[in-house]
């Protein structure tokens, strides 16, 4: 979940677009106006909030360095306080519906068999087109291993608690904590894993929202009820699905282009799924063309996608992105505020073609 001052700037965004008028088919561009402002007919005001809202390219790359990786905490306070973690001292203990209650200090986490994983995390107020999400390498200890070790009672347990040192809470059904796919991660891209990203323990749960993924584990609770965590009680989504995204990094909204040829880059994430395809439309989603896809290393990462264009003509072309999933869902084009399960909506752009 996003810091107050972050979240309240995208929600300030977000409120002035949805107040411009456009119709059902209408394709968002995340915290930017000028392709709002075009798509509603108003030249003279897209181009306005365009050269005001105009963005360079992202660099696209597979992995994202941990010093680019966004951070986002409940609470101010979050990284500082993970800043006191004693590692010497520090436990994580596995407690509730268990035959053998443990606890786990530092090296006897790092004494367990650990695997590699590679995984993209989405924070869920994630706007279309935005930058809260990141993609690395974890290394880590198997969370089934560690309740079976435990004696979970499975016929009993609903839940799995997670309890951190900052005071967060939340939870993932006991049926998806069983799965091998979920780990205690402590190291991120071949590094001892930041402070700011749960030093020393963190929970990785592919294709759940980042609220679901809690830092700086001190406890974890095999639970028999439905838990409530701390975002839940404020009516946020239980569920924490991700949402299928999709994003043009390079050209930028607005960037003046020049030649025969366009090179368009970016990214797709299928959240729990793996990317099967991605369209892109230089005409606000009138027609699409497919794009080519570079195989990911993991089915939990995002995908980087390719597009060589060749405009047409001069001019203002509304480029938009989507993409479909293996089991043959395509990305939602209704926009839907973050609260209170993930955004949804089209990634668009404006191509400023100047010269062909």
């Amino acid at each position: 979940m996003a810091g107050k001052e972050r979240f309240d700037k995208d929600r300030i965004l977000w409120d002035a677009a949805c107040t411009m008028s456009f119709s059902r088919r209408t394709i968002l561009k995340a915290a930017g106006l000028g392709a709002l402002a075009s798509l509603t007919g108003c030249d003279a005001m897209g181009s306005m909030f365009g050269r005001m809202f105009a963005m360079p390219p992202r660099d696209t790359l597979y992995f994202t360095p941990n010093d680019k990786f966004y951070v986002v905490n409940y609470a101010d306070s979050a990284v500082s306080v993970s800043r006191e973690v004693n590692i010497e001292q520090w436990q994580v203990h596995v407690t509730g519906t268990v035959k053998k209650p443990m606890k786990l200090g530092w090296r006897d986490i790092l004494n367990r068999d650990s695997f590699d994983q590679v995984s993209t995390l989405m924070c869920i107020d994630t706007l279309p087109g935005g930058d809260s999400l990141g993609n690395a390498q974890w290394r880590g200890i198997s969370l089934k291993q560690l309740l079976q070790e435990a004696g979970a009672d499975e016929e009993v347990a609903r839940d799995v608690v997670f309890r951190a040192i900052d005071g967060y809470h939340d939870s993932i059904p006991f049926t998806r904590a069983m799965q091998n796919d979920v780990m205690l991660a402590y190291l991120m891209n071949g590094e001892k894993l930041p402070k700011a990203h749960g030093f020393p323990l963190r929970l990785i749960v592919p294709g759940l929202y980042g609220i679901k993924n809690v830092k700086w584990i001190t406890e974890i609770e095999v639970y028999p009820g439905d838990y409530k965590g701390y975002w839940q009680q404020k009516g946020w989504t239980d569920d924490g699905t991700i949402k299928i995204f999709s994003r043009v990094d390079s050209p930028g909204h607005y960037q003046s282009l020049r030649g025969p040829e366009q090179k368009f880059r970016g990214i797709a994430f299928g959240g729990p799924n793996s990317i099967a395809k991605v369209e892109i439309s230089f005409d606000a989603g009138k027609t699409w063309n497919s794009a080519e896809l570079e195989k990911p290393m993991s089915p939990y990462s995002w995908v980087i996608w390719n597009y060589a264009w060749r405009p047409p003509k001069a001019g203002k072309f509304q480029v938009a992105v989507r993409a479909t999933d293996a089991k043959g869902q395509l990305q939602i084009e209704e926009i839907v505020r973050p609260q209170p399960a993930g955004a949804s909506g089209l990634h668009t752009i404006i191509a400023d073609v100047e010269q062909t």
